[in-house]
């Protein structure tokens, strides 16, 4: 399973919006690339005019922008409409919303120490006004108005929508609070924010400091001669001439572990791994995740409720802890079982080896990799000739999207990008006429936190006249000047998964910003990108993309067979590490204020036994002084969504199935029922309305082979 981050940039404040309208008077100097809206198509951001110095201007004003066009709204005489407040509210913040897009989106792909600096000095002033805005209650006090007499405003389905949300959004997140208590609130939030950003700027710093150092080439055996080549130029890089470097990465496992043959440098790298941000040191996260549990939790209780995770999930598809826990209970049993298999049949590879040891976490990689060549008899390596980069984005993803969806792309040198090796495509719909703009950022860099994810630079909203700019960032490790990027078998999914949250965005057609694109529930979100991942192995699509990348030769069928027939092993692996992962994030957040523990690997091993997924060989994908989704990145208790996702996904694939596959019929339906629509309905409606019937968890648990036999 891809893990994915989606960003929606301006979630600093969602009353945020893209717009091409009139703005307030400017105290900003024309100069600033963000004085204006970008005169570049679609308003795609200026990149080569942009300076680091811009950015901190920008957002005083346009903080200052906002802020007045609220008060303006808050203290209109005349009495509150529908147009002159929830609509007024939408078409507010315009340079605002230009600019943290912007920024917060090259934040996470192409930071720098000026970045790091501002982004710690705004987190706790973009909270204190997103706080002003949503704890105002002569504003509050307007919205509810409309509120209480919704039914007989006569507003078309998404505006009434709009309205209830708007609603919603302003009571959860305090309107109806005491004055003393909006105070604590503001408190809280500010705290949370410079939080959230010292975990953030922590895993980073961390995954670079926390580097495997070696001294020989022998101890990398296994790896192919360029990867050590790389390994040495890396260490070079950073000082250490003479000497090897591998990079510690996002997730526990590391992609190194299933090549190394050295037992001791695997172990080392995996301890390395595991123990980041939780070993003292200036980026060690554990108080700051004890600070930040004990917050959220508080934060709950402020707003009655008995822990974070109850806060959060009332207002996702899953609605409660009880479903979330019921999910992943049924799923967890099964999914340790098959990995407790898994593990023995591994045992037996070592034994067989004449190993000597038992299995640990650092030995699943190399040695699964072995039974897996023995039983499906190939090697994962043997596919990489067939997904060169280029070929896969553009006789896979993109072909993909033109027959199922009619789409077709033309890429352009002519538009501005923040790093050389960022790629842009005009996207034109089925009757010839441009849909968007998508940015492909695939190359693994520095300045770039790991993971993947997309964002849109610019939303669709047919009040605002604006259509999408999107891009999908992955870390492809970039190979050396003159050599193809080669593709693993994961690699080419997220590609395919990347680009149907991009689809999400691209197909976008509502009314208002604060439903477009991918701005749904977080347990929903990664529903319409796992549905696209079914085309990565299609077979007219494979046909047309997996080619030998020197002799153009086609992918033999008895290696598709190969994959084919190999896609449910090790399934109880990767089901049980996410599982951990998901099972920790709601142990953390179903807290109390009074259950707030003082040892942060203590609870997390304890948590993970009381689940019964304390099988060691299969450690959690993220431990939790590294889990960014649940700590930094907008998941906190909602990293279940993605298997709660993954139950929409496998019955809908079953329904592309039913219905005859890849056929034109088939997107258009789907996009017309689930793509286009954005957030402007209840997610689970909109799921009946395209099904006709709630999703059924049978093909989810056939696909992880967690049926009983």
């Amino acid at each position: 399973m891809n893990r994915t981050n989606v960003i929606i940039a301006a979630s600093v404040a969602a009353v945020f919006s893209v717009a091409h309208a009139a703005e307030p008077a400017s105290l900003l100097p024309a100069s600033n690339p963000f004085a204006k809206a970008s005169t570049l198509p679609f308003g795609y951001p200026a990149f080569d005019k942009i300076k680091n110095e811009d950015y901190a201007p920008a957002f005083e004003e346009g903080m200052r922008q906002n802020a007045a066009e609220i008060e303006a709204i808050a203290n209109n005489k005349k009495p509150a409409t529908f147009d002159n407040t929830i609509v007024a509210m939408e078409k507010s913040g315009q340079l605002l919303n230009r600019v943290s897009t912007v920024f917060y989106s090259l934040s996470g792909a192409n930071t720098n120490d000026t970045f790091k600096a501002l982004e710690r000095d705004l987190s706790p002033k973009l909270a204190a006004h997103n706080d002003a805005i949503r704890l105002n209650g002569k504003l509050y006090a307007r919205i509810k108005s409309l509120y209480d007499k919704r039914d007989k405003l006569h507003l078309d389905a998404e505006s009434k929508y709009l309205l209830e949300r708007y609603h919603t959004d302003f009571v959860r997140a305090g309107a109806k609070l005491s004055d003393a208590d909006k105070q604590k609130l503001k408190t809280m939030n500010a705290e949370l924010a410079k939080l959230q950003t010292t975990f953030t700027q922590n895993v980073q710093e961390e995954a670079n400091a926390s580097a495997l150092v070696v001294d020989t080439r022998e101890e990398l055996a296994g790896m192919s001669d360029k990867a050590i080549d790389a390994a040495a130029a890396t260490a070079k890089a950073k000082g250490q001439d003479g000497k090897f470097l591998i990079p510690v990465v996002n997730t526990t496992g590391q992609a190194s572990l299933s090549v190394l043959t050295n037992r001791a440098v695997r172990e080392k790298l995996m301890a390395l791994s595991q123990a980041r941000g939780s070993h003292g040191g200036p980026y060690d996260n554990t108080q700051v995740v004890l600070a930040m549990v004990k917050l959220r939790a508080e934060k709950a209780a402020l707003m009655g409720y008995p822990n974070f995770a109850a806060y959060a999930l009332e207002d996702q598809t899953a609605h409660d802890t009880e479903a979330v826990n019921k999910i992943l209970a049924e799923l967890t049993r099964p999914a340790v079982a098959n990995a407790k298999k898994e593990g023995a049949e591994i045992q037996q590879a070592i034994d067989k080896a004449h190993g000597g040891f038992q299995l640990a976490s650092y030995d699943w990689s190399f040695y699964s990799d072995k039974v897996k060549a023995e039983r499906f008899n190939f090697d994962q390596n043997e596919l990489r000739p067939y997904f060169e980069l280029n070929n896969v984005l553009t006789n896979g993803v993109f072909f993909a999207a033109n027959k199922v969806y009619g789409l077709s792309f033309k890429e352009r040198k002519d538009l501005p990008v923040y790093d050389p090796d960022v790629r842009v495509f005009d996207v034109f719909d089925a009757d010839g006429k441009q849909l968007a703009i998508f940015i492909a950022d695939m190359y693994a860099r520095s300045n770039k936190r790991g993971g993947a994810w997309m964002n849109a630079y610019v939303s669709q909203s047919s009040l605002m006249g604006t259509h999408p700019v999107v891009a999908n960032h992955l870390n492809i490790p970039k190979p050396n000047a003159g050599e193809p990027t080669l593709l693993t078998y994961d690699e080419l999914r997220t590609m395919f998964h990347e680009f149907g949250h991009a689809l999400h965005g691209m197909f976008s057609n509502v009314k208002y910003p604060r439903f477009a694109g991918t701005r749904v529930p977080r347990d929903y979100v990664e529903f319409p990108s796992q549905v696209n991942e079914m085309w990565s192995v299609w077979p007219e699509v494979l046909a047309n993309y997996a080619k030998h990348y020197q002799t153009g030769a086609p992918m033999p069928k008895e290696l598709l067979d190969k994959v084919v027939a190999a896609k449910k092993f090790n399934e109880g692996f990767r089901t049980t590490e996410y599982l951990a992962a998901s099972i920790l994030d709601q142990k953390w957040h179903q807290l109390g204020v009074s259950q707030i523990p003082t040892d942060v690997l203590g609870f997390e091993a304890a948590a993970l036994k009381s689940a019964g997924v304390d099988y060691a060989p299969v450690p959690p994908r993220y431990r939790t002084t590294y889990f960014s989704h649940t700590f930094a990145g907008g998941y906190s208790a909602g990293y279940y969504g993605y298997v709660w996702a993954e139950k929409l996904d496998a019955d809908a694939v079953e329904w592309f199935v039913e219905n005859g596959g890849m056929q034109r019929k088939n997107g258009d339906y789907f996009r017309k029922m689930l793509l286009s629509k954005g957030g402007t309905m209840d997610a689970m409606q909109m799921y009946r309305n395209f099904r006709g019937r709630d999703a059924k968890i049978e093909p989810l648990l056939e696909r992880r082979g967690l049926t009983e036999k």
